[in-house]
């Protein structure tokens, strides 16, 4: 849960601090969104993997920018509103939502659907591939990394590497241990190549997916968030 970022899309402020306090006691990192007129803005800055959404919103409602966030994703929202008709709830699913949760609610089923709705769509839906954010996952099996869907053309050597260091997701790996992955595909690699398709490597992955994937912790080595 500690990196399941949950967007909140609820221009009542009281009740969005209430909800994004409760989701924080849980463990999940929680973010407002700020940019009512824009809502796409602050969902490209935050990159969260699940929406809470309203419907009645200023400027554009929840429809809306359900219809906007399924052009380009299709990360799990569930609306949050106090609209009881039949026509908005199947409004509401039919352009996209995922689950309608009617105010006022209790905190603790927002809680549980939240949770049954990232066990089927991150950790538990396809148990070999590792989601960084809603766009971009990597599969262990294949060693194949996918950008909204689309495989990022890596050579033998990048997915070498990108393998290891995701086996090893949020610890250090150190340049030695890249090394020696490398020469177990029978290339050998010296420190300065290793440099080099390190380098090349964290070019191509921000041109695709528009992000610094691999880290670098000084004196270390690189590691994956």
């Amino acid at each position: 849960m500690d990196n399941i970022l949950i967007m909140v899309v609820e221009d009542d402020e009281i009740l969005a601090n209430e909800i994004k306090a409760f989701l924080r006691k849980w463990g999940y990192k929680a973010e407002n969104a700020v940019d009512f007129s824009n809502i796409i803005a602050d969902y490209s800055r935050l990159h969260p993997h699940l929406i809470l959404l309203d419907i009645n919103l200023p400027y554009y409602d929840g429809f809306y920018w359900c219809t906007k966030i399924r052009e380009m994703s299709d990360i799990p929202i569930i609306y949050i509103s106090s609209r009881s008709d039949d026509s908005d709830k199947i409004r509401a699913i039919v352009q996209g939502g995922d689950d309608y949760v009617g105010k006022p609610f209790n905190l603790h089923v927002l809680k549980a659907k939240i949770e049954a709705i990232i066990r089927r769509t991150y950790q538990y839906k396809v148990k070999d591939k590792i989601y960084l954010d809603p766009n971009t996952c990597f599969d262990t099996q294949t060693a194949v990394l996918y950008y909204q869907n689309q495989e990022v053309d890596l050579t033998k050597s990048e997915k070498k590497i990108l393998s290891k260091m995701f086996s090893c997701k949020g610890e250090i790996v150190s340049r030695e241990e890249l090394m020696m992955e490398l020469w177990n595909t029978e290339e050998y690699v010296t420190d300065g190549t290793l440099t080099t398709m390190i380098s090349r490597l964290r070019s191509k992955l921000k041109s695709y997916c528009h992000s610094e994937i691999i880290k670098t912790k000084k004196g270390y080595g690189y590691y994956i968030e």
